[in-house]
């Protein structure tokens, strides 16, 4: 067992996605693009609901059903192999960081800032987590058998495992192609 983790790694890691790049099995910066589609359609879906809801109106759950297929058929473009509850969180993280993201403009625009940037880095926080998940840079199985913070159970660097996925997401979709 050597000290092998995806910090320690992070050039060998972002070398194999730009090949994977070339080769046109991934465009990351496509698919952040489509992650930002799902979370606004995830939150079409809840507008859909309670407008159906409070005005009795059907055809809003209509729509909100068309809306759910569109966003299940996006969400496979990016999360093409999981196991469990994987699926499920995904939406629910890519759910939560846009609300939080929302809140936290919402502050921004009433003057209060640091109650904004905190919402704002917990928004990316679960979003580096979704893609933590779906990128396989985190193993959800062992996150239980080891130190809150570690990325894997090699991993030594004091950091939160939330900074981690986060720095690592920022290098990922840095070296991406706009």
């Amino acid at each position: 067992m050597g000290n092998e983790n995806p910090v320690k790694n992070l050039d060998e890691f972002i070398q194999k996605i730009n090949e994977m790049k070339k080769q046109d099995k991934m465009d990351l910066s496509s698919d952040e693009d489509l992650s930002l589609a799902i979370m606004n359609l995830i939150s079409i879906e809840e507008h859909f609901f309670f407008t159906g809801a409070k005005t009795g109106k059907e055809k809003y759950f209509d729509f909100l059903k068309e809306v759910r297929e569109m966003r299940k058929t996006l969400l496979k473009k990016i999360i093409k192999d999981y196991e469990g509850e994987v699926w499920c969180i995904s939406k629910h993280l890519l759910a939560a960081s846009m609300r939080l993201m929302e809140v936290g403009t919402k502050q921004l625009g009433i003057g209060k800032k640091e109650e904004a940037y905190d919402l704002f880095e917990k928004a990316y926080n679960l979003y580096s987590l979704f893609w933590g998940l779906n990128l396989k840079l985190i193993n959800p199985g062992e996150i239980k058998k080891i130190d809150e913070d570690a990325l894997n159970r090699h991993d030594s660097e004091k950091k939160s495992l939330m900074g981690k996925l986060g720095d690592l997401v920022k290098k990922i979709i840095d070296c991406c192609v706009e």
